[in-house]
């Protein structure tokens, strides 16, 4: 190893670091702001940011990432086009329905909220993971662009500040409010050491999408065994999110799915990357295989 190559893996660590330490004091700020002062998230104001921000950075990614390709701009507009009309689509409707009330359980039957989660990620996980022109913007695009894009699961520190209050159940707020602060956490440091293109900044983006993967597991387990409805096995003395309260539904109606979906994409990325890597030749075996040749001249050797 070179001292650049060493150079440019330990640069990256640094700045991940220092960029942990100014982003963590903002966070626990934050959290602090809406435990001391409930009407801000009640408001939906956050809500509405968070949610509208990360749409937007999606389109604006996804469209620098089509420019980077070698696709004319009519399979460009059109790829777009095919993603992002979806997904605006999904969040003027789950907006909506949450806005009237229709994951409250006791408006219809069917498990709503539950569908309103694994749908699209069963819908839209197969063209995003075998997709060839899906694989180019990927290839084309920064992989600590989908990295650094979940900055915003800090924001989960809501469900914290609910607790607090005894707004939402412990069960459930605790292990998702804390999972999803420190994948947003994380989100800035590792999309900084990803950056590198080492191979130790791929392990650690691989580790922080099986975190954030994680964490939704574990939410939305705890939400479905916590709120009314056929799957639930605790009786919490206040109501959970599975209770279907504008704004907060939205978070597991809109963002938990959104977010699992760039997970997939970013573990798909990562695993291009790392099979590119292993297919580019070693342009040092040829000078290594030409000094061991038989009678191959060397240092020290008398014949010259």
């Amino acid at each position: 190893m070179t001292t650049e190559s060493v150079r440019s893996a330990v640069v990256p660590s640094r700045e991940a670091w220092h960029g942990l330490l100014w982003f963590a004091p903002l966070m626990a700020l934050w959290t602090l702001l809406i435990y001391n002062w409930p009407s801000i998230p009640a408001s939906g104001i956050p809500t509405t940011f968070h949610q509208l921000a990360a749409h937007g950075l999606i389109a604006l990614g996804l469209w620098l990432g089509l420019e980077s390709t070698s696709l004319t701009p009519g399979q460009r507009r059109a790829t777009w086009s095919a993603i992002m009309i979806p997904d605006t689509l999904w969040l003027a409707v789950a907006w909506s329905a949450a806005i009237n009330g229709v994951f409250h359980p006791d408006t219809t039957s069917l498990p709503v909220l539950p569908l309103a989660i694994l749908l699209p990620v069963v819908i839209g996980a197969p063209p995003l993971l075998f997709s060839k022109r899906i694989g180019q913007v990927l290839d084309a695009m920064p992989a600590s662009w989908l990295v650094a894009l979940q900055l915003y699961r800090v924001f989960g520190g809501w469900a914290l500040a609910a607790w607090l209050h005894g707004a939402l159940p412990g069960v459930f707020a605790v292990p998702a409010g804390i999972g999803d602060m420190l994948t947003g956490l994380f989100a800035l440091p590792v999309a900084i050491a990803v950056a590198a293109g080492t191979a130790e900044g791929r392990r650690i983006a691989w580790l922080w999408n099986i975190l954030g993967l994680a964490d939704f597991a574990v939410a939305v387990t705890m939400g479905m065994i916590t709120s009314p409805g056929p799957w639930q096995l605790i009786v919490p003395d206040v109501q959970s999110i599975g209770t279907g309260n504008y704004p907060g539904v939205l978070t597991p109606a809109f963002v938990v799915p959104s977010s699992i979906l760039l997970h997939v994409l970013s573990l798909r990325q990562l695993r291009r990357r790392n099979r590119k890597v292993a297919r580019r030749p070693d342009l040092t075996a040829p000078a290594i295989q030409a000094g061991s040749r038989p009678g191959a001249f060397e240092v020290g050797d008398p014949r010259i």
